[in-house]
């Protein structure tokens, strides 16, 4: 007697049990970290992502580097006095767009989209630099110059100051003295005309604080490596008209005022003990 077996999976067409063809990976797979969303975009789908942000690509924008975690983007370089980039709005974009009945398509689009904010703040970040490095080249003009002339008067006046702890110097005191007060005058003027560049060029740095450049980079990149060795304070710290013992942060024009009256009252000190003082 003959019987009939239940098949579990229909016959092809060769009398073989038919398959369902295994579904297609999806282009885009979205996964939680601790540090936020984290996509795995397959060739395909990242084909499919460029074309739809094809629109709004910047045109500075140069080449695309492919890494295991992240994309880098090359740009054209920035002057610094373009409009700064920020990334254009898709909200209307019915391929861009956040709403999606498709949960594939929603994350495609998700994706997509975060592309997008990558690439604007990484030209963000070079922009900022340069409209930073552009600033400083407008601002410093004659620093150079001003600080050479603080370090010359500076050295003067420390020679004019040593050369009081000396046998000659007791031949000629009125002279050094003197002397003394010119290279006084002489090392304050030099320090404030200084000053002035200096609190031009840290009211630059405070305007591109979120750049990525420091400081002393920035002005190196404007064309100034030796401002290194410039004496640069906050720009809130200029322009005040007094200055506690315990500040450290002073402009230079304060540095050598209390230079200058650690000098003076040496000399008043010298004065009274070996009966020389006068007035």
């Amino acid at each position: 007697m003959a019987h009939t077996v239940p098949l579990r999976a229909p016959l092809d067409h060769n009398g073989l049990p038919h398959r369902d063809p295994a579904p297609a990976p999806a282009l885009v797979t979205e996964t939680s970290t601790a540090l936020g969303r984290s996509y795995r975009i397959t060739p395909e789908g990242m084909t499919e992502i460029w074309e739809r942000l094809r629109p709004y690509l910047p045109a500075y924008l140069t080449a695309v580097h492919h890494h295991p975690s992240h994309l880098r983007f090359e740009f054209a370089p920035f002057t610094g006095r373009e409009k700064e980039p920020s990334t254009p709005d898709v909200s209307t974009d019915p391929k861009l767009t956040y709403g999606s009945d498709d949960e594939a398509e929603r994350t495609l689009r998700k994706a997509a989209r975060g592309i997008l904010d990558d690439l604007y703040e990484q030209a963000g970040h070079q922009w900022r630099d340069a409209a930073y490095v552009a600033d400083l080249r407008k601002t410093v003009g004659d620093a150079g110059a001003r600080w050479q002339a603080y370090e010359r008067e500076a050295k003067a006046l420390e020679s004019a100051y040593g050369y009081l702890r000396t046998p000659e110097a007791a031949a000629e005191w009125p002279s050094a003295l003197s002397r003394l007060v010119d290279a006084q005058d002489r090392a304050k003027a030099a320090a404030a005309a200084f000053d002035e560049r200096a609190w031009e060029i840290a009211r630059v740095h405070d305007t591109h604080l979120y750049a990525d450049l420091g400081h002393v980079a920035a002005l190196a990149a404007a064309g100034y490596p030796e401002a290194k060795a410039w004496h640069i304070t906050s720009a809130d710290d200029y322009g005040r008209s007094y200055y506690s013992k315990w500040d450290t942060g002073v402009p230079l024009t304060e540095r050598v005022r209390r230079l200058i009256e650690q000098q003076d009252n040496h000399v008043a000190k010298v004065g009274r003990l070996s009966g020389t003082a006068t007035g």
